[in-house]
């Protein structure tokens, strides 16, 4: 129980607040003023942390501010210690002998927290593609070494996470976590695990394993105005941080499905996706979100079974709980919406790129585009031109047939996961728009060829005025003839597998033509 002395202001450090608020959670006491907030680590020993000693949670604030810095270094403003002044009154950051410590921090506006945008309307794709690459930056600059990350992402480190995770839950009642659910959810994640250990294996040598964030939900998410703060990554044990990366990703999927918004966490999927250029973190993506969300119903279980927690706050959380154990089941279950293959095709410059995001945020599905998949086989930026003569150099027929290669295998472990798939690339050839129909063909799905068309006059202006902008793409107006030349006109496929697109119309009606051609994300999914 924390002490009433910490919500009286004079207890408070200058500038003292007008009055105290207290918020909690599973592990924490957190006191809220009008410019500031301290959180106090609650003296609890779980199967999982352990902040039963004044030292224990004084290391476990020390490591809070170093780790959260990485990603708000203005919000966390060091720790402080709780005094006994005199007649035994306690105070923060006083004189006085040290009986307990606390996190500084910036109050951050809880408009701008996602969850509250969230639910009044106001997160939109915008944010989330603000997100996407921010997040990969973290990542990238998260890297951890072999041993590491063997230790704590290995297959049977990962195992071992779940089993213990099932066991956790084991005595909250029936009426939280029914038998039948823990029991179906429990078996299909460690029979992922046992199948697929090779894949957990192939990512973790493959460099996916981070010193994540480990919590990466809405509600430590705030968009302020000037950027985007992530606050409260976890602190206690880094067993439960340093992880595949796709674990974080999955974590803030799953909490937007779970509010609803399953549209925009699959947005959120395909933006990091291509920006972290990890398409193949839909392999282990639905199994991560499962997990993740039994993590959350039962770090919600643990709030409800809180004696000290006030009783509005208990009835919450076992709502929250419930829920979130259904979604853990749920997760691994068959797709609402039966997949696509969208091949969007056409000149340099016809707008490709633009169709295809647009069918992207149509469908509710990512994005592989020839352009950045030829600049990451090639480990070069993606804005970096190349500029090299034409069918030579990085545009070599041999590189090109790579780069097919590439995003057909990335186009198939999406397909494998479920979900619908667009790729962007001109399929000049017969050849390139076969093999496209072919992969859509083994896996029962159905196939789309988009070609954008507009006159040569028009390409050539998009093209002057791409130049004055560089990105992944690297047309030019100097090749646009030679390409044109050696396209091959779309006649082997069906009417009802193709058409064409005139882009020069305004975006609105391309996209309700699409409509008319493929099926898109079902209207209402999304609220």
């Amino acid at each position: 129980m924390l002490p009433d002395d910490l919500l009286r202001p004079e207890a408070w450090p200058e500038p003292r607040p007008a009055a105290v608020e207290l918020l909690q959670t599973h592990v924490s006491w957190i006191l809220r003023g009008d410019r500031e907030v301290f959180k106090i680590k609650k003296p609890v020993r779980l199967g999982f942390l352990d902040f039963g000693t004044p030292a224990l949670r004084r290391a476990a604030c020390e490591a809070e501010v170093v780790l959260n810095a990485r990603l708000s270094p203005d919000v966390y403003r060091g720790i402080v210690p709780i005094v006994s002044g005199p007649g035994g009154t306690l105070a923060i950051g006083a004189e006085g002998p040290g009986v307990d410590w606390a996190v500084r921090m910036r109050r951050l506006r809880d408009e701008d927290r996602a969850d509250v945008r969230l639910a009044e309307g106001r997160l939109d794709a915008r944010d989330v593609d603000v997100l996407a690459p921010l997040v990969a930056s973290f990542h990238e600059r998260c890297r951890v070494d072999a041993a590491v990350a063997s230790r704590w992402a290995s297959p049977q480190a990962v195992e071992r996470n779940v089993r213990e995770n099932f066991d956790q839950t084991r005595a909250f009642g029936a009426d939280l976590v029914p038998p039948e659910v823990a029991a179906e959810a429990e078996q299909r994640q460690l029979a992922f695990v046992r199948e697929h250990a090779e894949l957990l294996r192939a990512r973790l040598d493959g460099g996916r394993v981070r010193d994540g964030h480990g919590d990466l939900r809405l509600e430590h998410i705030y968009l302020e105005p000037d950027g985007v703060r992530i606050i409260d990554c976890i602190e206690f044990d880094p067993r439960y941080r340093v992880s595949d990366a796709a674990a974080d990703v999955a974590f803030l999927a799953m909490d937007l499905a779970a509010h609803g918004r399953a549209d925009l966490a699959e947005r959120w999927l395909g933006r990091y996706a291509r920006a972290a250029d990890d398409y193949d973190l839909y392999a282990v993506e639905d199994f991560y979100a499962g997990y993740r969300a039994w993590v959350r119903g039962k770090v919600a279980a643990l709030l409800a079974q809180d004696r000290g927690a006030p009783d509005a706050v208990r009835r919450q959380a076992a709502r929250d709980a419930r829920r979130l154990f259904l979604l853990a089941r749920a997760t691994t279950r068959a797709p609402l919406v039966r997949p696509t293959l969208v091949c969007v095709g056409g000149l340099i410059a016809s707008g490709k790129s633009t169709i295809a995001d647009a069918l992207s945020s149509e469908l509710s599905c990512p994005v592989v585009d020839a352009d950045r998949t030829r600049k990451h086989l090639l480990g070069v930026a993606e804005t970096r031109p190349l500029h090299d003569p034409m069918w030579s150099g990085a545009y070599d027929p041999r590189v090109t047939e790579r780069v097919y290669e590439e995003i057909l295998r990335r186009a198939e472990i999406v397909l494998r996961s479920g979900r619908s798939v667009v790729l962007d690339a001109s399929f000049r050839s017969v050849t390139s728009r076969r093999r496209a129909r072919e992969l859509a063909a083994r896996h029962r799905v159905s196939f789309r060829f988009v070609e954008c068309a507009a006159p040569a006059d028009v390409c050539r202006a998009r093209l002057e005025q791409r130049a004055r902008a560089p990105g992944p793409s690297d047309g030019r107006p100097a090749v646009f003839d030679d390409f044109a030349a050696r396209f091959e006109a779309v006649s082997e496929l069906p009417p009802s597998e193709h058409f064409r697109l005139d882009t020069t119309r305004p975006l609105d009606a391309s996209r309700d033509e699409m409509r008319a051609h493929v099926t898109t994300w079902p209207r209402g999914l999304e609220g």
